[in-house]
């Protein structure tokens, strides 16, 4: 387990880092197909209370705040949600869940992960009809995932959701939970966009239900180097191999997208890791994400 003052050191990292791209994110670079932020939202509708869940009373840029799940075999879940204005139940609607780093876990209060990532956002560009849930976990493991995955089949179960148009992405420390997300309950998702990180689960239950999986890291990631998730690839590459799919096959499966130092440079991000919070506004990673839709 990672320690306490790891966790801090990556978090001041982080938060200086995702300042300073976030001042600069508007001169970005239109040859990395990156887009200028903020995206606008109007205000997201009410959670529907049912006993099982408690709504959140304030806002932050169109998302309801602080909204708890009590699962009974997972605890107390908080999470921000945005449901668009004109959900009303009879079209199913996508949905997306965005796994925080380090600095939007709960302990850093409600909300800490919107304001400190664009994800959330930034996803509405590409599917206006799509519930978004960011959750605010306590850490990085395996509690953690259990909750993602309760969290994630509540909304199945509860809302008109299209089980084809289901995706997660995971930055940092929620790359790892996103790893051990995809062990547990892999055929829940469409595909899933692992950012800065690395994969703590295993791989088989992955690679037998084959959701789209991408992977995207700085070169010399300052925190996580870029040679384990490369491995993990590979990995998964061989296992796919071994099942004896083509190569084209197996590139539409898994994607190793390691940015050079240029991409950070484009952006005047100070460091790799934490401007790993730019994928949020490239188009061509994004697009690639909400690309995909599964048949049920």
């Amino acid at each position: 387990m990672r320690s306490i003052r790891d966790g801090i050191a990556v978090f001041c990292v982080l938060v200086f880092s995702l300042c300073l791209f976030t001042a600069c994110a508007r001169s970005l670079l239109q040859d990395h197909g990156l887009q200028s932020p903020p995206q606008a939202l109007p205000p997201s509708q009410g959670l529907r209370e049912d006993g099982a869940v408690t709504a959140g009373t304030q806002t932050y840029r169109g998302f309801i705040l602080d909204n708890i799940y009590h699962s009974e075999g997972n605890g107390d879940i908080h999470f921000n949600l945005y449901i668009p204005e004109h959900y009303d139940g009879r079209r199913a609607f996508a949905l997306y869940v965005t796994l925080p780093g380090y600095e939007g876990l709960y302990r850093f209060g409600a909300g800490a992960n919107l304001r400190s990532e664009e994800f959330a956002f930034e996803a509405l560009r590409y599917n206006e009809n799509m519930i978004v849930v960011a959750p605010q976990l306590g850490d990085w493991g395996r509690t953690s995932a259990a909750q993602t995955v309760a969290l994630t089949e509540y909304f199945i179960e509860n809302y008109n959701i299209d089980k084809g148009e289901v995706y997660a992405n995971g930055y940092s420390g929620g790359g790892e939970t996103l790893s051990l997300v995809m062990e547990q309950r892999p055929e829940l998702f469409t595909a899933v966009l692992h950012v800065s990180s690395v994969w703590d689960g295993d791989i088989a239950p992955l690679a037998e239900c084959r959701p789209p999986v991408y992977f995207v890291i700085g070169e010399e990631d300052e925190y996580y180097g870029s040679s384990r998730i490369s491995e993990t690839y590979r990995q998964i590459v061989s296992l796919y191999e071994g099942e004896g799919l083509s190569a084209a096959a197996i590139s539409e499966l898994v994607v190793l997208d390691i940015k050079e130092q240029s991409y950070f440079d484009a952006a005047g991000a100070s460091d790799q890791h934490g401007g790993g919070g730019l994928v949020a506004y490239d188009k061509e990673i994004m697009g690639w994400l909400f690309g995909h839709r599964s048949q049920t």
